[in-house]
């Protein structure tokens, strides 16, 4: 029974070793990568770029879809001032909605997505393909407030959510012009050439939005479409008081997923990508990536969330011109040497591994003193 015991411990050792030499080498090549190209390896900060490329109240579901997801990076502590919004903004007070200012993602009504809490950076006829492509290449023209700009750098990461009409290889703004998948690479390229950001997690909602990124290739950067050539995206229930559509499958499934989550949640995108089922879609999901690191150890909170930093208190101004009191030195009995500043790499291999180690250690000592 022992050696069965023993061999059993070893092979969960070899495993748990190789998990993290795994990850390790995920990241050195990352750090590689990043500092090759001038970024540092950890991002910085966040920011997020959310467009309803639609307008009318048939399309009530595309600004749905919008504001679903701009209240859940706020929520998990995205500020406005790193949101720009972009949406036709006609639905609240459109004259055929029962509820004015108002607006649902589901047909209980029990959430208003249209509080006081939002803020449109661009909207009505300002939302156009030349705008966004503005906003996202930083080639403003004079006179453009701070708050319609995306003022990111080499450490951001950027999510940019679109929804609306679309087809192959193009996505309507209105009804009225188009952006192509041609124009969404050059824009990319502009971007990280021109140091705008570290890595971006693009995620397009329309029909055929797979023709939107397939053979993407700019460093960097991952991206998702809600369908395939020749496939349609589906809305995903309808509010028959309103007498629309409210949201759509892809972004009402997503929204299932990451609803529940924290700015401290360890899910992926792997796993968000892979548990977005085609029976629940009606459409076949498809993703591409440039990231140096897999999809299954980045975080979904790297784009959807904020970067956690922590200034130094400032220096506090003194109220009189009374010289301090200056106390003797105070004697402890206990000494502590100041810890070490920590590697976000090898945090990165340190997590449960370590407490399966110890445990396996543990049983170990145990089998051999039975």
């Amino acid at each position: 029974m022992r050696p069965v015991l023993l061999q059993v411990l070893a092979l969960c050792v070899v495993i748990c070793v190789a998990r993290v030499e795994g990850k390790s080498k995920a990241w050195e090549k990352a750090e590689e990568f990043y500092t090759k190209n001038g970024r540092p390896v950890r991002h910085t900060n966040n920011w997020a770029v959310l467009v309803d490329t639609s307008r009318f109240w048939q399309n009530y579901r595309h600004a749905a879809n919008v504001l679903t997801m701009y209240h859940l990076v706020k929520k998990l502590g995205i500020p406005d001032s790193n949101i720009i919004l972009m949406m036709g903004d006609d639905i609240p007070c459109n004259v055929r909605n029962p509820y004015p200012a108002t607006l649902f993602n589901n047909q209980n009504h029990s959430v208003n997505l249209y509080g006081n809490d939002v803020e449109v950076d661009y909207r009505g006829y300002e939302v156009t393909v030349e705008n966004f492509l503005r906003v996202m290449t930083g080639r403003h023209e004079e006179g453009v407030p701070k708050s319609k700009r995306l003022d990111t750098d080499e450490g951001s990461n950027i999510l940019v959510y679109m929804s609306g009409h679309g087809g192959d290889e193009f996505l309507k703004f209105q009804d009225a012009t188009e952006i192509t998948s041609q124009d969404i690479r050059d824009t990319l390229w502009q971007m990280w050439n021109g140091m705008r950001y570290h890595s971006v997690l693009l995620s397009i909602e329309t029909c055929q939005a797979a023709t939107m990124i397939e053979g993407l290739k700019v460093p960097s950067v991952v991206a998702i479409g809600s369908s395939l050539k020749d496939e349609n995206s589906y809305s995903h229930h309808n509010d028959f008081e309103l007498g629309v559509h409210v949201i759509d499958r892809f972004t009402y499934y997503t929204l299932e997923m990451l609803h529940p989550i924290s700015r401290l949640s360890s899910l992926t995108l792997q796993s968000v990508f892979s548990n977005l089922s085609p029976y629940q879609l009606n459409s076949h999901p498809y993703w591409v990536s440039t990231h140096p690191v897999p999809l299954d150890k980045i975080r979904v909170t790297d784009y959807y969330s904020s970067k956690s930093t922590i200034a130094p208190m400032p220096t506090p101004t003194p109220l009189t011109t009374t010289p301090p009191i200056l106390h003797p030195p105070l004697r402890l009995t206990l000494s502590h040497r100041p810890k070490p500043p920590s590697n976000p790499l090898k945090e990165l291999t340190q997590g449960s591994e370590r407490y399966l180690l110890a445990g396996i250690g543990f049983i170990l000592v145990m089998s051999i003193l039975m």
